[in-house]
């Protein structure tokens, strides 16, 4: 245990929860926990969309995609309750994530694909990486935000002049409500989980590596989590944050909130942007600490950190060039391609699918593309896939 930075990691933490409660309110602060919590989980699982994604594709390892099915069909159960009554814990009705399907969520969500497999991480995967002290995620971070404000210039042209459909919730616009949806929704997890097992059976591909661990009481705090457990708390967590902010668990819109203010800083006028019109624009003027993403998202990274330290796993090294240049790349990608789809792995497909939009499902389609395009581009950057003789992958 590396114990002076895990007593860092928690009086920063203490010390800005402190600040979000006195310059806002106690939701904030109890978003910031939340945010916390999603890095701990993250951390300890090493959860990945990403790598779940890269395995499946590549060598056919399928148990991250089984953990995202059990997360999104336990989600997709409290989205159906939450949504379908109204409950919130703030008073705030609650709304999922529904957005269109159109030209830009199937360009967005496959340049996101290609651009998480160069980068080594999707959006969340960013966050609890910088966190836990992945060098070279610093670079992906910084240019995914460079994207994501990009995509923000873009917005109104992607919005206005290319062909789209409305939102399509599988709840509301089918007559199903929620009960019916989740049955249906239900029964697809089931369906993907059967063929992820016959999959499985057909090309015995190498399992995962096993992380470091311990044993004991020891393992909750500076071990290893099994990913269906993460998966399961991964699911809870959201549907709490939607009972708190009324919105579910969402990372990419902060990114070009912050990239909207550096250039407002630096003289330039972001606000006449259609993507901050509305409470995007309102977002400008307040304090990031007032923004519910942007303070989930220092939580998740100060969750990671402190994991990160209680395992004694945070340990930064250098960054090859190659692996540099594949960073800033996929970073360009998955912030441009996240302003495009409505959000990225988090609040385009796992908030998304939990909350019965068509939008999430081709979200899901379009990135799994993406990342086997990208399996051809990652080489040239000397990223390594991996290969069926691999003992792990």
């Amino acid at each position: 245990m590396q114990k002076p930075l895990a007593l860092v990691g928690i009086l920063i933490a203490i010390i800005l929860l402190a600040s979000i409660v006195s310059m806002t309110n106690w939701t904030q602060g109890t978003l910031f926990i939340i945010g916390i919590a999603l890095g701990v989980t993250l951390l300890y699982a090493r959860f990945g969309f990403t790598s779940a994604f890269r395995r499946l594709m590549s060598v056919g390892n399928v148990q991250g995609l089984q953990a995202h099915m059990i997360m999104l069909a336990i989600a997709s159960a409290l989205f159906a309750i939450i949504l379908g009554t109204g409950f919130s814990f703030t008073g705030v009705t609650p709304a999922g994530y529904v957005s269109p399907v159109g030209t830009s969520l199937i360009f967005g969500s496959f340049i996101f694909g290609i651009g998480m497999q160069l980068g080594n991480g999707c959006a969340s995967g960013t966050l609890y990486q910088v966190g836990g002290g992945a060098s070279s995620m610093l670079l992906t971070l910084l240019a995914f935000i460079a994207g994501s404000v990009l995509g923000a210039y873009h917005f109104t042209f992607w919005m206005e002049d290319t062909p789209s459909l409305p939102p399509i919730s599988l709840a509301e616009s089918t007559g199903l409500g929620y009960f019916g949806a989740l049955v249906i929704q239900l029964i697809l997890f089931a369906a993907i989980y059967w063929i992820t097992v016959q999959i499985a059976k057909k090309k015995n591909p190498p399992m995962m590596k096993p992380l470091p661990t311990t044993t004991g009481w020891k393992k909750v705090f500076r071990g290893s989590w099994p990913l269906i457990t993460a998966a399961v708390v991964l699911a809870l967590l959201n549907a709490l944050t939607l009972t708190v902010r009324g919105t579910p668990w969402g990372i990419t819109s902060a990114f070009a909130l912050w990239g909207g203010k550096a250039l407002m800083a630096m003289g330039v006028d972001v606000s006449s942007w259609g993507f901050f019109s509305g409470p995007n624009g309102e977002a400008l003027k307040q304090t990031v600490l007032a923004d519910s993403t942007s303070v989930m998202n220092f939580g998740i990274i100060l969750g990671a950190f402190i994991s990160a330290a209680f395992q004694g796993t945070f340990k930064p090294k250098k960054i090859q060039p190659k692996v540099a240049a594949a960073a800033i790349v996929g970073g360009l990608l998955m912030g441009y391609g996240s302003r495009l789809a409505f959000g990225c792995n988090i609040g385009a497909y796992f908030g998304g699918i939990a909350s019965f939009s068509l939008h999430g499902w081709v979200w899901m389609v379009m990135a799994m593309l993406g990342t086997y395009a990208a399996l051809f581009i990652r080489p040239l950057f000397g990223l390594k896939n991996p290969k069926s003789t691999d003992t792990f992958c």
